[in-house]
């Protein structure tokens, strides 16, 4: 005889759901020394984006038949890791060579909104959901990803303790969980330290911010990174004036989607991949989970059971070989 479990109402918040697009398009992630080149560097991207932006809308497109996609353009400025001219000057030159590429964004973000916005320190949250993946044979001897800052997708190479007599333990090499025949090992830091407080990782908002493209992020069952309609004319002199999100539009589909393709130079391919690592690490909201399965179900638009597999990429190459962040 199973035995009844009551609950109090109040004891279980209330998931909001979010509208969904079927795709979210990002059309760049730029840092300080991309704007510092001038114009011509943003015109040169944006001209590149256009091939690949329209080879995503295809397959979008395609992916769901008959129907119209709702796809959805955003672009990430990075004002986290270095503060930088204004956005009264670099949110005008931005859109301005977007159109001039015949691009349109949709949504502006800034990089430090996936660090702390809407009044929650938002990497911290996501930070206190991963869940690591223990490696086959493992003994615990590892400290946990709270304690060290560090996330693998695997086996590091194991350590021990030996006397100065002791002979050479023999060297065995770390082992990826999933490995296919061989491994990618692979070892992604998340945060440092430092007398200013936590410093976290460029892989590690940059998954903060897949998450959140990807309608996944609740707070107390609300949603956080929520766009703002901007209704001014004229942008701010101060980042911190500028809202975590922009919605430039009105028109325009809904921000989160069931996908995301991003577009990038490919020098940011590492990053990427560290940002995979933590995607398929975090213990996403159930109920968050939930509602997009539920929602894509009745739409007849399948996505995958992973995180990881629902964000895609393009990589091309930059001739201007601008630096990978931090």
């Amino acid at each position: 005889m199973s035995e009844a479990v009551y609950r109090e109402t109040g004891a279980q918040p209330r998931i909001h759901a979010l509208p969904l697009a079927h795709l979210s398009l990002e059309l760049g992630h730029l840092y300080m020394e991309d704007f510092e080149a001038g114009p011509e560097r943003l015109r040169a991207h944006f001209a590149e984006v256009r091939i690949w932006a329209e080879a995503a809308r295809a397959a979008a497109a395609r992916r769901i038949g008959e129907r119209r996609p709702r796809i959805s353009t955003c672009f990430l400025i990075d004002d986290y890791f270095t503060r930088f001219s204004t956005p009264a000057e670099i949110v005008p030159l931005v859109l301005a060579e977007a159109d001039r590429a015949g691009l349109v964004i949709d949504y502006l973000a800034r990089e430090s909104g996936c660090a702390s916005a809407d009044r929650l320190e938002l990497a911290e949250s996501v930070s206190h959901r991963l869940v690591e993946s223990p490696p086959p044979g493992s003994h615990g001897a590892r400290p946990p990803v709270s304690r060290t800052g560090w996330l693998a997708n695997g086996q590091r190479t194991p350590t021990a303790a030996r006397s100065a007599m002791a002979e050479l333990a023999e060297w065995q090499p770390p082992q990826e969980t999933a490995a296919r025949n061989h491994s990618v090992f692979v070892d992604v830091e998340l945060w440092s330290d430092r007398d200013g407080g936590r410093l976290w990782s460029c892989p590690f908002l940059a998954a903060v911010w897949q998450l959140a493209r990807l309608g996944l992020l609740r707070h107390l069952g609300e949603p956080v990174l929520t766009p703002a309609p901007w209704t001014g004319r004229d942008f701010p002199h101060d980042w911190d004036r500028l809202p975590p999100l922009l919605r430039l539009r009105d028109s325009a589909a809904p921000f989160s989607a069931y996908r995301t393709c991003t577009l990038l130079p490919n020098s940011f391919l590492a990053v990427e991949d560290a940002v995979r690592v933590v995607l398929d690490q975090v213990d996403v909201d159930a109920g968050a989970l939930a509602q997009v399965a539920d929602r894509s179900a009745r739409e007849g638009v399948p996505v995958p059971e992973q995180i990881a597999q629902r964000a895609t990429y393009v990589f091309y190459e930059d001739p201007a070989d601008p630096p990978q962040g931090n």
